[in-house]
């Protein structure tokens, strides 16, 4: 015979409110005053600490918000610098679209995007809150002085994993191992995604707009050059060297020409060497990136020139015309000749790695 004991936890119940002093009285009143009204204000404090980056929109400061008791959490600041625009009412008009572009992205929250928490105003001045993220953008993360503070920390046998599983030595930075570089990029397109199922393009995909946290996983940062489809603002800003041709010549901001930068950067970290440095002029520049799915075969190594998969992601990506890309980054990422088919080859081929976990151990080397 079977017996099921069922055991019941045992709550302490008072009968009757507790006495109360008449100083919680007067605080009970406040709490059911709060409760019930419509509106609620306080005023938010945040300290800066240090400096984060700066850049033609202004700069971005780690700070410090404070709440009651003390709480703390840290976060990222961007002032939004009044000097590039001709009056104050342009600059109002610009961070007019910009409040409703980061309300959007706010509610997005998705794992390969920077959180918006805020976006206030002091003094006039606009100031987009958003979370610090804890880790390295990709333009710092691979420098020679990285690569070189990984070798000295790590075994020899630690050492040439690294070089054959995540990076090594390039012609003129560190680069990607190609199963990191596309494991890399899923999650940048992922982010995309999501931006572009809400019309909104991004506008400045770049090494140091891609940041990596400590746990591994990526993030696009800075939104502050996004566009929404529907309010194109006559005056748009981009990096010029990571911009699509169409951004360039016709001010065309659209979701291929993000794909377009995307492509940019993945042969950038395939080849570890920057592609388009030193053009300053824009016809060059434009030429530079219109003879660029011909020129690979001079600028990537021999294990991303060997995969006929590789190579065709990164042409249809950089295609000049933007109706020979990939329709989307869905389809980027899915489509038969895609990312994902890239990562299943390594899989088949017993050559695939937990990556997000191999770059959570690698930055814990760097530090």
């Amino acid at each position: 015979m079977n017996t099921t004991v069922i055991q019941q936890s045992k709550t302490l119940t008072f009968h009757g409110d507790p006495p109360r002093s008449k100083e919680n009285t007067v605080l009970c009143n406040r709490y059911d005053e709060l409760i019930q009204s419509e509106k609620l204000g306080w005023t938010e404090h945040l300290r800066l600490k240090s400096l984060l980056g700066t850049g033609g929109q202004g700069v971005v400061y780690l700070s410090e918000r404070r709440g009651a008791d003390s709480f703390t959490l840290p976060v990222a600041l961007k002032f939004f610098s009044p000097e590039r625009y001709s009056n104050e009412h342009a600059y109002d008009e610009a961070m007019r679209r910009m409040a409703v572009v980061s309300g959007r992205v706010a509610l997005i929250a998705h794992d390969n995007l920077i959180d918006v928490q805020n976006f206030i105003e002091r003094d006039r001045v606009r100031i987009l809150e958003m979370e610090w993220i804890d880790g390295y953008d990709l333009d710092l993360l691979l420098t020679p002085a990285m690569l070189r503070r990984a070798k000295d920390r790590v075994s020899t046998r630690r050492w040439e994993y690294i070089n054959n599983v995540i990076a090594t030595r390039g012609p003129v930075r560190p680069r990607l191992k190609p199963g990191m570089a596309i494991a890399i990029m899923r999650e940048i397109i992922g982010g995309l995604a999501a931006l572009h199922r809400e019309e909104i393009v991004h506008g400045d995909i770049k090494p140091s707009n891609i940041m990596v946290k400590r746990t591994g996983n990526a993030k696009i940062i800075d939104i502050g050059s996004a566009i929404d489809l529907n309010d194109m603002p006559t005056q748009r800003t981009c990096t010029p060297q990571y911009a699509a041709p169409e951004m360039l010549e016709r001010e065309e901001f659209t979701p291929r020409s993000d794909l377009a930068s995307l492509g940019y950067v993945l042969i950038e970290l395939l080849s570890g060497q920057p592609l388009f440095a030193g053009i300053n002029d824009y016809a060059k520049l434009l030429e530079a990136k219109r003879t660029l799915p011909q020129r690979l075969d001079t600028l990537l190594p021999d294990e991303v020139t060997d995969s006929d998969l590789l190579m065709g992601i990164c042409r249809r990506l950089t295609a000049p015309d933007p109706m020979l890309r990939y329709g989307s980054a869905e389809e980027a990422d899915t489509a038969e000749m895609g990312f994902a088919e890239f990562q299943r080859t390594l899989v088949r081929g017993d050559l695939a790695s937990e990556y997000e976990n191999e770059l959570r151990v690698w930055l814990e080397e760097l530090d």
